[in-house]
């Protein structure tokens, strides 16, 4: 649903590999370990959206990326993903959390842990979030074709 794909660059004069992503040119990540590529990579893009969520603006849907060896996909938390849709839906629908909050019965708190990208939420919630707003959910299973 939202895999996203960065690419890594070793800079030999500083030692380190040089991380940038695809959907999101102003952002990059800096390791010095190549084990810890990926995990970089994937904390960088999650305080990305985290912060995108925060400030109400809306989150693309990644890009075809264009095949070499230094790109990689970011495949995000099913949460993560429902979470990203939430906030889509909301700004495309322009619903007012508040309003969302009380179809739902629940403070507007709760609703800012709903979109809180590092919160464990539950996924019937979203479900029931996403459907209020006109969206329907689903998971799909596929075997992984990058290694």
């Amino acid at each position: 649903m939202f895999t996203y794909f960065a690419n890594v660059d070793f800079v030999e004069e500083e030692g380190a590999y040089e991380i940038n992503f695809c959907d999101f040119p102003d952002i990059q990540g800096v390791t010095f370990c190549k084990e810890d590529v990926e995990l970089e990579a994937e904390e960088v893009l999650m305080a990305t959206l985290a912060e995108l969520i925060t400030s109400r603006r809306p989150i693309p849907a990644p890009l075809a990326a264009q095949s070499n060896e230094n790109t990689f996909p970011i495949y995000l938390p099913i949460l993560s993903c429902l979470k990203i849709a939430l906030h889509n839906a909301i700004l495309e629908t322009k619903t007012l959390r508040i309003d969302l909050a009380r179809k739902m019965n629940i403070n507007a708190q709760q609703i800012e842990r709903l979109l809180d990208i590092h919160y464990a939420s539950k996924i019937d919630v979203l479900e029931q979030a996403l459907y209020l707003l006109g969206y329907n959910t689903q998971v799909t299973v596929q075997k992984r074709i990058y290694s």
